[in-house]
């Protein structure tokens, strides 16, 4: 199962220089509850612009065209193409949550099984956005409004949408 999770403005802004363009620990909490124990998959880019450290508690996958790309951390595995990406999914037993960054959302748009949205209200200023996905293969089954708070200062709402059978 092949699974994208995001946070994103209601414009689609997802990052800025690397980074996410806000603070919202109820969603990093979301993200860690739902991908811990499970693979993560993430280009280059978005990987070093977490420092260049994997997250504890999942396996990293680090998709490059940089054949010479290497990392030395352990659960850190470094893939060149679609096809190996879709092969890991394929022989997983448990699901495989595509993290970013824009490019990589974008190759793997057609295969996605679930996605899980963060979407949060305010003005942020960016220079990524989440492509354009086409939602009539999915339906929206879940619609969950975040509890806003003095850590959470955005309104935002967590969406789960499923492919249809």
């Amino acid at each position: 199962m092949l699974i994208a999770i995001w946070a994103q403005a209601e414009n689609g802004l997802i990052g800025n220089q690397g980074k996410l363009p806000w603070r919202l620990p109820a969603d990093l909490q979301y993200f860690k509850e739902q991908t811990i124990g499970h693979t993560l998959v993430m280009g280059r880019k978005t990987f070093e612009g977490m420092g260049g450290r994997p997250l504890p508690g999942r396996k990293t996958v680090i998709l490059t065209r940089d054949h010479d790309y290497q990392v030395k951390h352990e659960n850190v595995q470094v893939l060149h193409s679609k096809a190996e990406v879709l092969q890991l999914a394929k022989d997983s037993e448990q699901p495989v949550y595509i993290a970013g960054g824009a490019e990589v959302y974008q190759l793997f748009e057609p295969y996605y099984d679930r996605l899980l949205k963060t979407v949060i209200t305010g003005d942020f200023a960016g220079d990524a956005y989440f492509p354009k996905i086409d939602c009539s293969p999915y339906e929206l089954v879940s619609n969950i409004a975040g509890v806003q708070d003095e850590k959470n200062q955005y309104p935002f709402r967590f969406e789960t949408w499923q492919r249809k059978p």
